[in-house]
């Protein structure tokens, strides 16, 4: 359904007068990835890592600065105003922050209508009706609609965000850390609630988190960023099971184990992430990584098929996968 091809977003800094000593900020730099109808294709990575950028660029939300946005074989850049508008029915986004997402002085029946008085849609009664069948859909009372978002709580709110989602009946959604900014038990009940609402409506997801354990949850496959570029592409159960990138293995090692007598190594990463602004040559996690080599500073890694439907970026995880004899090993802090 979707297909990403070297999407790449630079940002400037603006600088002085005239632009002098304007710097380029490297937000997404050549990111390529697809989604499968009715499948879950999770975004994971460390904030700032570029995954939300990369979800409005596929929206269009942002404009990027190169590349290809390919939904069921139809470029999104080439479009102009009104055909993307018209994409846009088949296309929607579950935001963040349920706080700042919906207007505080509009009520919710006429949040979830707005895409549909946009668009269009059917008569003023059709559209009552089709709130109302959305409220009860994603678990919120019909008298709903005649409330403000301030009445509800945060995974309240989530919901009516979800609602409007799905008003125009989309393809594929967006969901941009949706379940960030809420409470543990919340964050669960929203994902079984997307879980539900994809097997109902034959939906196609780009989730987009930076928790690793909701991501297992909920993915058909999960694409790791780092610094603006994907670092490693497989399958939910294969990544899981089995990360080759250091930086995909540093991550799943964090991960919080509900039993404390469970015994558990933790790969501690040296330094902090590099500026977007300056990354380093070659690997951009190089500089924190305990398997680098002279090759990782003078050559950047490609994403290669290392497995069958396993994509990894890292010169040392690929000579392992052609010599499996060659193990590389991290240092590690009991925790």
């Amino acid at each position: 359904m979707l297909e990403v091809e070297g999407l790449t977003k630079h940002f400037s800094t603006g600088g002085g007068v005239l632009g002098v000593g304007a710097e380029t900020v490297r937000a997404v730099d050549r990111v390529s990835f697809s989604i499968a109808r009715g499948e879950t294709f999770g975004l994971v990575g460390e904030s700032g890592c570029g995954k939300t950028t990369v979800g409005r660029c596929v929206l269009r939300l942002v404009e990027p600065s190169a590349g290809a946005v390919r939904f069921e074989g139809e470029n999104l850049l080439e479009l102009g105003k009104d055909a993307l508008r018209r994409r846009r029915r088949d296309m929607q986004i579950i935001f963040q922050d349920p706080y700042a997402s919906l207007n505080p002085r509009m009520t919710v029946g006429a949040i979830v209508e707005e895409p549909l008085v946009i668009h269009g849609v059917g008569s003023r009664v059709e559209r009552r009706a089709r709130v109302a069948r959305l409220l009860d859909e994603v678990g919120l009372a019909t008298d709903a609609a005649a409330r403000y978002p301030h009445e509800f709580s945060g995974g309240q709110r989530q919901r009516i965000g979800i609602a409007r989602a799905l008003a125009l009946k989309p393809k594929l959604i967006v969901a941009d850390e949706p379940v960030s900014a809420l409470d543990v038990s919340v964050q669960a009940q929203i994902v079984n609630l997307l879980q539900e609402l994809q097997r109902e409506h034959a939906l196609t997801y780009l989730f987009i988190s930076h928790g690793l354990a909701v991501v297992e949850h909920i993915s058909t496959r999960v694409g790791v960023m780092y610094l603006g570029r994907l670092a490693e592409v497989a399958a939910s159960s294969v990544l899981y099971e089995r990360p080759l990138h250091p930086y995909t293995r540093a991550l799943i090692s964090a991960i919080p184990n509900p039993d404390p007598d469970a015994p558990r190594e933790r790969i501690v990463l040296a330094g902090d992430v590099p500026t977007p602004i300056a990354p380093p040559s070659g690997c951009r996690f190089r500089t924190r990584c305990p398997l680098a080599e002279a090759v990782c500073a003078e050559i950047e890694p490609e994403l290669e098929e290392l497995e069958p439907g396993h994509f990894v970026a890292c010169h040392v995880a690929a000579r392992e996968a052609a010599t499996p004899q060659i193990a590389g090993t991290f240092p590690s802090e009991a925790s």
